[in-house]
């Protein structure tokens, strides 16, 4: 026998060999259709797999964040076997789930895929799901793998082949189809009721352009039609919000080839959005105790093979440039910078916490295939920070950073959230983690304590952490239902180690601080990224780029107007004057295509008067209002949007 401990303290005895599927129906039929997968002493496992020693376990459904990755993992490979029956000698690359979906990378040889094929595929792919194919897991040798992918000639299984270990090897069948795979997957193709296929687009062989291009397929899909239809119609809402299309009309920013792939170009309304969330977040630093720094773009080798990036990071850097012998690397994160700052002159007990704060520029070599407008970039601005504490402070501090979140939250109108709580792998300590077990167990349990006191929503995900310890990536979900990563939250142990940085505690003695990195705001690139598809680009007034746009009936009012215009500006109110010789409906028209919240109708009665007529984006006329009047409103708006 077998003791199964359940999430909720539960042990129960079992025989060895028990399933999860043999769990599920024995707790209730409806859990027996409802549980897709199990998670067996944190490693997710297939419910067929047998449970052959004492395990803690947590019956998974297509609710569970694991679940859903298993889902559209398992949809993949039906895609594949579909693929396969299509298109006889086609070869397969990778599958993997992403966030929303699937896609497999493969080599069509002479056939050519379109998107006019895809319905087709599809349909392959639902009746494939109907015969409800057992999904297999069959443990196999190296060599026997070899051979098998050998025969069929097929280089990009063997290519993955070369870097597994013997014994670690596992195949999955389905129906007709065979994979490389170590899973896991459905029980069945029989739970994938609803499909679509969204794209087709092209990929390097792992990322490496010097490797063939293979035909990448994106698909989605769910166990309820219901909830694809709602999925579908959220997609067609995310193409409208598209932040590239936006960025574009509202003339945010832009990209240029002479410049560079993925180097964003900010237009004078994106520079506006920025010091706008520059001045939010510098506020918000300075009320909560944070000191400004600045550092350079660029270090030499040294510094980051101090800090440890170098090697773990060096695929993200760009790479080095040599003068006089040495080389510099471009600055892909600021922490090191900011050390040498902490570690510049001597410091006490009585400084910390010690809170180092910049809006730096750092520059990461982001892969051509994954460059994806703002939110996948080459050079970023981040909303960066470095508290240097003692463990008594560790939480106070830990606490602090996630309220600021929470009022971030706020301010921006997101309702939904959940912090990504993730934790190292001991089987990867020296390898993707820096080894020291004690700190690593030490630290997430400081952080799980946090978190639990602060009755703060979040997951626990492990194998996601950052080489020197654990972190918090911000879950966050816009107005239409999309998920995006915001920010993160990352305690550090390593590098006060690995820079001797101390402070002398209260006996005069030599003690090494906590790190806690934090960047609420993420990166000007991706967080306006994220807030153009928020909004549809109906920016807060006190965000948007352009706050006021004064229209004149006819040239008759020009002086009046100006007068108005300047007198806006001066008091820091964003305004522009529309001089064209055109009728006021088609310049209304144009203010509103252009999103700007606020316009004013300026006829010679207005100019007689001394007033103006004031128009509300999307809403119309609200009034006439003196000069003096209108300003006092938009200040007290763009004061109450910012909750100062």
């Amino acid at each position: 026998m077998i003791t199964i401990k359940f999430p909720d303290g539960r042990e129960v005895q079992h025989p060895a060999n028990i399933t999860g599927m043999q769990i599920a129906t024995g707790i209730s039929q409806r859990l027996g259709k409802e549980a897709i997968g199990i998670l067996v002493n944190g490693e997710v496992w297939d419910l067929a797999r047998p449970i052959t020693k004492d395990a803690e376990i947590n019956l998974l459904t297509w609710e569970d964040a694991e679940g859903k990755k298993m889902f559209w993992h398992s949809s993949a490979h039906l895609m594949a076997e579909a693929l396969e029956a299509l298109y006889p000698g086609m070869k397969f690359g990778i599958g993997p789930p992403i966030a929303a979906g699937f896609y497999y990378d493969v080599d069509a040889g002479e056939n050519h895929i379109t998107p006019d094929d895809l319905t087709r595929i599809e349909e392959k792919m639902l009746e494939l799901a109907r015969k409800d194919n057992a999904y297999i897991r069959t443990e196999i040798s190296k060599a026997d793998a070899l051979k098998y992918f050998t025969e069929k000639n097929d280089e990009y299984k063997l290519d993955l082949l070369k870097d597994l270990e013997d014994g670690q090897i596992t195949f999955y069948e389905q129906g007709n189809f065979t994979d490389l795979c170590r899973g896991p997957h459905l029980p069945s193709t029989g739970y994938i009721k609803a499909i679509k296929l969204l794209s087709i687009a092209g990929a390097y062989w792992r990322g490496d352009e010097s490797k063939k291009q293979l035909t990448r397929i994106y698909g989605i899909t769910y166990p309820k039609q219901k909830e694809m239809e709602e999925y579908l119609a959220m997609l067609e809402e995310a193409k409208k919000r598209d932040h590239r299309k936006i960025g574009k009309d509202l003339e945010i920013f832009t990209f240029d080839d002479q410049v560079g792939s993925g180097l964003p170009l900010w237009m004078p309304n994106g520079a506006a959005m920025i010091e706008e969330l520059e001045s939010l977040a510098k506020r918000t630093e300075r009320m909560a105790g944070y000191q400004r720094v600045r550092t350079p773009h660029l270090a030499k080798e040294s510094l980051y093979i101090t800090s440890g990036h170098l090697p773990y990071y060096a695929d993200s850097m760009f790479p080095p440039m040599e003068i006089d012998d040495t080389k510099y690397y471009l600055k892909s994160m600021n922490c090191p910078h900011h050390h040498k700052i902490f570690d510049a002159v001597p410091r006490s007990y009585k400084e910390l916490p010690l809170r180092l704060a910049e809006y730096g520029t750092v520059y990461r070599y982001e892969k051509s295939g994954e460059l994806f407008g703002l939110m996948r970039v080459r050079s970023l601005q981040m909303n960066d920070a470095h508290i240097y504490c003692t463990r008594a402070q560790f939480e106070d501090e830990f606490k602090a950073v996630n309220e600021m979140y929470l009022k971030y939250f706020n301010i921006f109108g997101i309702d939904k959230y959940v912090m990504r709580f993730s934790t190292h792998n001991p089987a990867k300590l020296g390898k993707k983690y820096v080894d020291m077990p004690e700190l690593w167990a030490e630290t997430e349990d400081m952080v799980r304590k946090v978190l639990i006191n602060s009755s703060i929503p979040y997951i626990e995900v492990e194998d996601e952490a950052a080489f020197y310890g654990p972190k918090i990536d911000v879950q966050v979900w816009s107005a239409i239902g999309r998920e995006f990563t915001l920010a993160t939250n990352q305690v550090d142990f390593a590098q006060p180690i690995s820079f001797n940085l101390s402070f002398r505690n209260e006996n005069n003695e030599p003690e090494k601080p906590i790190i806690i990195h934090r960047a609420p705001l993420g990166t000007h690139e991706r967080f306006i990224g994220f807030l153009i598809e928020h909004y549809a680009g109906d920016f807060p007034l006190w965000l948007a780029p352009m706050q006021v746009a004064v229209l004149c009936v006819n040239d008759k009012v020009l002086a009046f107007a100006e007068k108005i215009c300047k007198s806006l500006n001066i008091s820091e109110i964003r305004t522009s004057l529309d001089t064209r010789n055109e009728k006021i409906g088609r310049k209304i028209r144009d203010a509103e295509l252009k999103k700007i919240p606020y316009m004013l109708i300026i006829g010679e009665k207005e100019s007689g008067d001394g007033m103006v007529s004031l128009r509300k984006h999307k809403t119309g006329d609200i009034g006439r209002f003196t000069i003096e009047e209108l300003t006092g409103k938009l200040i007290d708006e763009i004061k109450q949007g910012t909750n100062q």
